[in-house]
């Protein structure tokens, strides 16, 4: 199973092409498969007197509006087009995250295979109609949703030609950062199970071991976000991974990936070796003449494993010794 790694740098460029570059340096070198920013027009996206979340008023200037603080982070089409050159240079997928109509059509018009829909839009009807129709691979984030209301935006997106096979979910919680006790992986299985669609997990909690745990559970794409720095000014930095720790992250998915393996069990090939060692045979426990009858008494078990094996103790007992033995002989 190959984990679909997103590196999530989201609006951490902070409004800066060398920042966004520099973490698309970061993603490369992190082993990730895709980086994804946030593709969005500030008056499509918030009313002017919107109120900034908590975690929003807590990391930016308490005097800004959401408007004014989601304005600054904006990239424009240009951008767009360099970051994306950039990233076919670093050999990295280039994803964002369409939030109203027109970013939606700008990302298609540059090209975008995947369409990743965040957690908030997944009750915007006429949102999910217009990438439905696009017929593009769909990644649909599932925070703060219900059941009953994931159900109704994968039938949207499918009525509207997407094909089911063409959709993960992701289950989510969108507080920045996730309380572990609000975690509920077992959520993203119900997800599974009620709508036989892949799965995966997208993540807001401080450290790496939910994702680890989620690719153990079956998630075949992992979201994360991460930073140059949590220091920086912005909403995002302080609940994002730092460079080392994005890289500790995919590599920790990496082994786990390997680590799962097959449904089958039999020796692997790294322990057959140690059969022989480790396991045991029958043995004389004294010395034994030819004729004499075998019993617990005179036989025993002990390593290595290359002679009869303890399981067929029973056949052997009572059974008569056709040669000498010395101590330890196998039998």
């Amino acid at each position: 199973m190959k984990v679909f790694i997103i590196a999530e740098a989201g609006v951490n460029h902070n409004g800066s092409m060398k920042l966004a570059k520099k973490l698309i340096d970061v993603a490369v070198e992190s082993g990730a498969d895709a980086v994804k920013f946030q593709t969005f027009k500030a008056e499509n996206l918030v009313s002017k007197n919107t109120e900034k979340a908590e975690y929003q008023k807590k990391t930016t200037t308490a005097s800004e509006s959401q408007f004014d603080m989601i304005k600054k982070l904006e990239l424009d089409i240009e951008t767009h087009k360099e970051l994306i050159t950039y990233c076919l240079e670093k050999e990295i997928m280039f994803l964002s995250t369409p939030f109203d109509h027109d970013s939606i059509n700008l990302l298609g018009d540059l090209g975008l295979e995947i369409f990743k829909i965040p957690s908030g839009e997944i009750t915007n009807l006429p949102y999910l109609r217009h990438i439905g129709s696009l017929k593009k691979q769909v990644i649909l984030s599932t925070g703060m949703s219900t059941l009953q209301e994931v159900e109704d935006a994968l039938n949207i997106l499918i009525s509207t030609g997407t094909l089911r096979a063409d959709i993960t979910v992701l289950h989510a919680n969108t507080m920045y950062p996730t309380p572990m006790d609000d975690v509920n992986l077992n959520a993203m299985l119900t997800i599974q199970k009620e709508f036989d669609v892949a799965y995966g997990y997208s993540d807001h909690t401080l450290g790496i071991e939910v994702d680890i745990a989620a690719v153990a559970m079956g998630a075949t794409v992992i979201e994360k976000h991460f930073t140059l720095d949590k220091a920086m000014d912005g909403p995002d930095h302080k609940a994002s991974l730092e460079p080392k720790e994005l890289k500790s992250m995919v590599s920790a998915i990496r082994n786990i990936e390997k680590a799962i393996g097959s449904f089958e069990k039999k020796p692997s090939p790294s322990e057959s070796v140690n059969i022989d060692i480790v396991r045991k045979s029958i043995v004389a426990n004294q010395i034994i003449s030819k004729g004499d009858v075998l019993t617990d008494k005179n036989i025993t078990v002990k390593r290595p494993g290359n002679g009869i094996s303890p399981m067929q103790w029973d056949d052997v007992i009572d059974t008569v010794a056709v040669k000498d033995y010395q101590l330890d002989d196998l039998i």
